[in-house]
């Protein structure tokens, strides 16, 4: 009786020539990995960078305005109540606009609200005056003043 040994012999397989293709070289796999490590690398300082700049354009959570309701709107005008939370007895440049039925903006302002000192919310009024009858008015954006 003959016995099959199933365990492969400590030295590399020889197959034979032109069979299975051209082998490659070792080494190409670690260079693979730090390729692919750098462009991901790479794709991470990319994203941070534009994350970055993003929230400093448009997030600042110290300074939210909410609109509380628009009302009194007339063909040249509307009124907005808004609130606005800044920092403690701080202030902010506040962008309103006011648009008509189709979209189009009709009217564009920046005011600056105030808080009490101790006070992080400041509810206020403003009137904006606009070229045609406005449909909505609404706040854009606040941020500290210049």
């Amino acid at each position: 009786m003959t016995e099959t040994h199933a365990t492969i012999s400590p030295s590399a397989p020889i197959f034979p020539a032109g069979r299975y293709g051209r082998r490659r070289a070792s080494g190409g796999g670690r260079r693979r990995t730090l390729l692919a490590a750098l462009v991901l690398l790479a794709l991470v300082a990319t994203l941070t960078v534009i994350s970055v700049r993003l929230y400093r354009q448009y997030g600042d959570p110290v300074y939210d305005a909410q609109v509380i309701t628009y009302t009194d709107i007339t063909d040249n005008q509307v009124l907005v109540d808004f609130r606005v939370t800044v920092p403690p007895g701080g202030s902010a440049l506040c962008v309103l606009r006011a648009r008509d039925r189709a979209g189009a903006e009709v009217a564009r302002e920046q005011v600056t609200v105030t808080a009490e000192p101790g006070d992080r919310h400041v509810t206020t009024r403003h009137r904006l005056t606009t070229t045609a009858r406005p449909f909505i008015g609404e706040v854009m954006r606040c941020q500290p003043p210049s």
